[in-house]
């Protein structure tokens, strides 16, 4: 029984590795609503293999997202330690959405809320904190606007992320050119009174959920 358990269990590590690559290759490519069987038969493996490793389409989430997640937290950390605190806040985006821009399961996770799964959420939870300190850190240099608040920043992510996903096709760097246009309007210096309010943290949650059946 043993000896014939190893080889099992070889099989079943084996398959679960090929899900993963799978999975990763696929969700990068076509987002996070793309077909499960299109990523069974990516790897080779029935759909109910596929079940039998990840119960749920989060189970998936959860296995490759958060290492992203947690890249893009050490992309804000760094920025952080920038001599210039607007430097690091216009660096950081840049370098967010170079990643986002090659990545569109990335943008997905960035730009929506899944609670089913737990560990991409305490990884967005972390990387969260950590780009609100650049936030905060370019507001009291009197770089950035004094009302630029992190829900205004999930609308820039919002934004830019459409912008991606509508030009990529015909002009992969034009989200460059957006970005330049939102940074010179964030600036203190280029900032006029505005009517409207930012957003409260409850309604970002409920627009990334998206909108209840």
């Amino acid at each position: 029984m043993t000896t014939e358990a190893k080889p099992l269990r070889r099989d079943a590590a084996r398959n679960r590795d090929k899900l993963r690559a799978a999975a990763s290759e696929v969700f990068t490519a076509k987002g996070l609503d793309a077909s499960l069987e299109e990523i069974a038969k990516h790897a080779k493996v029935s759909i109910g293999t596929l079940y039998n490793h990840f119960p749920t389409r989060e189970a998936l989430f959860d296995a490759i997202f958060p290492e992203r997640v947690e890249a893009t937290e050490a992309l804000a950390r760094e920025a952080l330690t920038a001599d210039d605190a607007w430097d690091g806040f216009a660096g950081y985006l840049e370098g967010l959405f170079d990643m986002l821009a090659a990545d569109r399961g990335l943008r997905h996770v960035m730009t929506r809320e899944y609670p089913a799964a737990e560990a991409l959420t305490e990884a967005c939870h972390r990387g969260f904190a950590a780009t609100e300190a650049i936030v905060l850190r370019a507001r009291e240099s009197g770089s950035l606007r004094t009302d630029f608040e992190m829900s205004d920043l999930a609308s820039v992510l919002w934004a830019m992320a459409h912008i991606i996903d509508t030009t990529a096709d015909v002009a992969p760097g034009a989200w460059r050119r957006f970005l330049a246009f939102i940074l010179d309007g964030l600036r203190s210096e280029a900032a006029h009174p505005i009517a409207v309010e930012a957003m409260r943290p409850e309604q970002i949650v409920e627009a990334l959920l998206g909108p209840s059946d």
